[in-house]
């Protein structure tokens, strides 16, 4: 654990702040200029406190918290598609999970939480501007959380990595693609699955999830689930009751579960 302490601050319509708590004075977007430790030490959590204009609640941070609150700069997994990876590949405490794909981290900030101290999280990208986003956002998740897995970065394509990653990881429990092209990925990593791990595919359009379901059977990975989640949010109605939310069913990806046997 990480000597550096983060609060979260929630204002009166639900938007929260990851605040580090240093003694400097600091500029927020939307909070302004203040003194963290000074405005924040010594508060309870639950407690109301005033920076600038605005009242806000103090909370510790959880992962709901650490992700709303995570810098952005690539399209990140969204928790409804990330919960789903993590249960149907089964991921847990001591696992060993390669990510290729980091984009902002949406996805690995799950991952940290559920693999806890005695996980292993790989992560691989190939655009080094992505990753220093994705990267941030795992150390402040790491400072935040009271369990972190050992975590290793890998900068370069996936598919050229394959006899590194073995060579110093050995077998991997589940490997996760978020990747242009899927095909030349799964040729590479389907050796480094251990028997009985499984692979997930996020395809955000249709031509991504047939091809790699062509390339999960060429390597004799069985497909075990393909499709898409849909969301439909309910609130409040105006004249009493609850009802759905008025709105499109937004897509955000298709996902392929691929299993080892």
């Amino acid at each position: 654990m990480s000597s550096t302490e983060w609060v979260v601050l929630e204002d009166e319509g639900g938007k929260t702040y990851l605040v580090e708590l240093v003694k400097d004075t600091v500029k927020i977007k939307g909070l302004g200029v203040f003194n963290p430790l000074a405005e924040l030490s010594g508060k309870a959590v639950g407690e109301k406190v005033t920076i600038g204009q605005k009242t806000l609640t103090k909370l510790s941070p959880r992962l709901p918290e650490i992700y709303r609150s995570m810098k952005r700069r690539a399209q990140t997994i969204s928790s409804k598609d990330a919960g789903l990876l993590i249960t149907r590949l089964g991921i847990g405490p001591g696992d060993v999970v390669l990510e290729a794909g980091l984009g902002s981290g949406g996805l690995s900030l799950h991952l940290a939480r559920v693999l806890g101290n005695s996980g292993t999280l790989i992560t691989v990208e190939m655009r080094d501007e992505h990753a220093d986003v994705g990267l941030a956002n795992l150390t402040r998740a790491r400072d935040c959380l009271l369990e972190f897995p050992t975590h290793h970065h890998i900068s370069g394509d996936i598919a050229e990595l394959n006899e590194d990653i073995i060579q110093s990881f050995g077998q991997l429990d589940a490997v996760i693609l978020d990747l242009p092209d899927h095909k030349s990925a799964i040729n590479a990593v389907a050796k480094l699955l251990t028997a009985g791990g499984r692979l997930a595919c996020y395809c955000p359009v249709t031509s991504q999830i047939e091809n790699s379901w062509e390339a999960c059977e060429d390597n004799e990975l069985v497909v075990e689930w393909a499709g898409e989640l849909m969301e439909r949010q309910w609130g409040r109605a105006s004249k009493g009751g609850i009802r759905p939310v008025n709105g499109p069913f937004g897509h955000t990806a298709f996902l392929l579960i691929a299993h080892k046997r």
